[in-house]
This record gives C-alpha cells, sequence and structure tokens, in this order.
C-alpha cells in the first residue's frame, strides 16, 4: 500500500487518509475519492490530498479484518459487519468465554497493523457479549501478513463453551443458635448460581455440625453428581469437620483453599465419583466469588481438580463485597 501526499488530479480511485470537508460535504475518512471529489479540492484551492493506494496482493481493511475475524472464531462466536477495519467477534450463547493465548499472541506479532484484543478468558459471557476486536490499523493488509496472521489464528482459537451444569444437591451444617434466615437464604442463593448455570437444585438439608453426621449424610446424598456444603464454621484445615468427613464417607480431599478472593476457604474433593465442594463462607452471597469459577469450569466440561484451580490466581482477586466483615484496607506498607 501506498501512503502520502499526492497532486489533486491523480486522486481518484484512492483512499482519503483524513477526515476532510469539501463542498459543504463532510468525507470520512478511508472514503473513495471519486472526480467530483477532484472538482470541489480544486475549487477549494487544494493542491493535494493525504491519501493510501492500494497495490497489487493488498487485502481492504473491512476484507482484512473479516478474514482474520472468521479464523479466529470457533464454537459459540459470531463475526460482525466490518466497520472502518474494524470487527467485532461476538458470543452466540451465554457460557464462559475460552481462547488460545498462544494465537492471539501469534496473530499479533504477525505484523503491528494488526489489533487483536479479547475479553479476560475464563469470563462468563451472555449470548451477544463482544468477546473480541479485531482491527486493522492501516487502510490494507498485504496479502502474505494476511495468511500469515490467519494461520496464527486457528483454526478457532476464540470460543465460548455453553453452560450445562449438572445437577446441585446442597447440604448446610449446624450449630446452635444459628438463625434459619442464615440457611434459607443460602438455599436460594445456590437456587440463583444454579439457575444461571443451566442446573437446578435438586435436594438441600441441614444437619449438625458434626464430622460422623456430616460423613453419613454425604454417603446417603445421591441425587446430584454435584454436592455442595455449605458449613456452619470456616473450613481452615484439612482435619476440620467438612474434609474429614468427605474421607471418612470414603471419599479424598483434592484441594483446600483456592487463591481466589472472595473464596480462598473452598475446598474440592470427591466421594464415589461424585464432585464434592466444601463452600466458602462468601457463597452464601449471590455475588460472584470463587464457587462460581469453580461451578462454571464444571458447567462447560473443563477440568476442575487441584491444578485448575492453582491456576485461578491471576484474575483472582474479585471485586470487593460489601458485606465483607473486614473490609480490605488502602495501608501501606513501607
Amino acid at each position: 500500500m501506498k501512503f502520502g501526499p499526492l497532486p489533486v488530479g491523480e486522486v481518484v480511485g484512492a483512499l482519503l487518509a483524513h477526515g476532510l470537508t469539501l463542498g459543504g460535504r463532510r468525507l470520512s475518512k478511508g472514503y473513495r475519492l471519486t472526480g467530483e471529489d477532484v472538482a470541489a479540492a480544486t475549487d477549494a484551492g487544494l493542491a493535494e490530498l493525504i491519501v493510501a493506494r492500494l497495490e497489487p496482493g493488498d487485502v481492504g481493511e473491512d476484507t482484512a479484518a473479516t478474514l482474520l475475524a472468521l479464523a479466529l472464531a470457533g464454537d459459540g462466536v459470531a463475526v460482525s459487519a466490518p466497520r472502518h477495519g474494524r470487527v467485532d467477534l461476538l458470543a452466540t450463547r451465554d457460557g464462559l468465554f475460552v481462547c488460545d493465548a498462544a494465537a492471539v499472541d501469534g496473530v499479533n506479532a504477525a505484523d503491528e497493523a494488526i489489533g487483536l484484543c479479547t475479553i479476560w478468558p475464563g469470563r462468563p459471557v451472555r449470548a451477544g457479549a463482544t468477546i473480541a476486536t479485531v482491527k486493522i490499523i492501516p487502510y490494507a493488509l498485504p496479502g502474505d501478513v494476511l495468511a500469515r496472521a490467519c494461520a496464527a489464528a486457528g483454526p478457532g482459537a476464540l470460543g465460548v463453551r455453553g453452560f450445562a451444569l449438572p445437577a446441585l444437591s446442597l447440604i448446610q451444617t449446624r450449630l446452635p443458635g444459628q438463625p434459619d434466615k442464615l440457611f434459607a437464604a443460602t438455599v436460594e442463593a445456590t437456587r440463583e448460581r444454579a439457575a444461571r448455570l443451566g442446573a437446578t437444585l435438586v435436594s438441600d438439608e441441614i444437619c449438625d455440625h458434626d464430622e460422623a453426621v456430616l460423613a453419613a449424610r454425604i454417603a446417603a446424598s445421591d441425587e446430584a453428581a454435584v454436592l455442595l456444603i455449605a458449613g456452619a464454621s470456616a473450613t481452615v484445615d484439612r482435619r476440620d469437620v467438612i474434609p474429614a468427613a468427605m474421607v471418612r464417607a470414603g471419599g479424598v480431599v483434592e484441594r483446600l483453599g483456592m487463591p481466589v478472593d472472595p473464596g480462598n476457604l473452598l475446598c474440592l474433593g470427591r466421594v464415589a465419583g461424585r464432585i464434592v465442594i466444601g463452600l466458602p463462607g462468601c457463597a452464601r452471597s449471590r455475588k460472584r466469588n470463587g464457587i462460581d469459577l469453580v461451578l462454571e469450569r464444571i458447567a462447560v466440561g473443563l477440568a476442575v481438580d487441584s491444578a485448575a484451580i492453582a491456576a485461578m490466581g491471576v484474575g483472582g482477586l474479585l471485586a470487593d463485597a460489601p458485606e465483607r466483615p473486614e473490609p480490605r484496607r488502602a495501608t501501606v506498607v513501607e
């Protein structure tokens, strides 16, 4: 592509580099100039215009952006119409955004003329949400550059995995003096959390906060593929009530604790092939916290194990929750 000033008499068919008003008309950047525009520019006393001219093998910005976006789009993703060299990639369903980060880096490394940006991987999205944008910086790309970028892109580096969470069961443990409204609120928050991911809460029950009692309830609970346990007190050690009950029921504790805040005190285990999760205290709230990150992965068929949870630290500092009993303070340690 050639770019620069050109005598007015030679600009027919070239692309206007910058927006300009001629003869009372506003011409936008990228506009293809005509003989009428030449006459208007001459009448305005302009000797030259800054323009772009495509050369053989060049691909216009809109076409290039569209082809690259199509190469990137995987399952659950649609491509918008181009505008000024920009194309958005849109979620076609509710689900979890997944991307091949190396492919995104490869596309951007193909040439500085390409700008591909995405939302954070692992973020839940609704149908219609923009998950990524492709922008071609100049008015055209050389064909070989476009081919190199498309090869780096795919196929289908960006996708949205639809939610299909298995049914959930909930057990809450109770200590003397705890109010009924606490347990009712936890059931409603869990029911809403399940519904957002396309699942149902098929059972909920309350038992004493006791290792042997809870172990018996875990062993007897088989209505759902995922069992959630909301403890009467926080789980802070593998010998605490919830993880110890998982082991007593014949299961294993895969991980205690997660690098997500709020949500640090989550306990992940398996009993008889079922996923069993000891909930952090913040799971009683409807606000987004660590349990949402875990359930979203389960809902789209991604692995949920100790390694997956350990990898949640980047992006794991979630928004402050107003109900947090000890809010974060802006304290500087010197």
